[in-house]
């Protein structure tokens, strides 16, 4: 993976732990029509989060199993299209030869 230098356009969507902390980022991806998917904790608001995630944004185990789950998912979805894609391409289709008739 590269940088935000590397990116050749926008990313699908923003993934923020502490949306306290990092509500610059949360306010630019709303502004560019970018879904926000972000960890909420009581402490902060869920303004401006699309997919809000309730929990502790403070404990180091806790940001552990958020950041996991979220990379597992991402490498699982990978995984799944790339198969949706090998499978559309080998196809199971049988190819028949059609005699044709000969002319009369």
């Amino acid at each position: 993976m590269g940088g935000i230098k590397d990116m050749p356009g926008l990313p699908d969507a923003l993934f923020v732990i502490d949306v306290g902390y990092h509500k610059i980022a949360v306010t630019e991806a709303n502004k560019l029509g970018i879904p926000v998917i972000g960890v909420v904790d009581t402490n902060h608001t869920p303004d401006g989060v699309d997919y809000v995630i309730p929990g502790n944004d403070d404990s180091s185990r806790a940001i552990r199993l958020y950041a996991r789950g979220v990379a597992d998912s991402i490498l699982e979805g990978r995984s799944q299209s790339i198969n949706e894609v090998v499978q559309a391409v080998a196809g199971d289709d049988e190819f028949v030869e059609i005699e044709e008739e000969a002319a009369e």
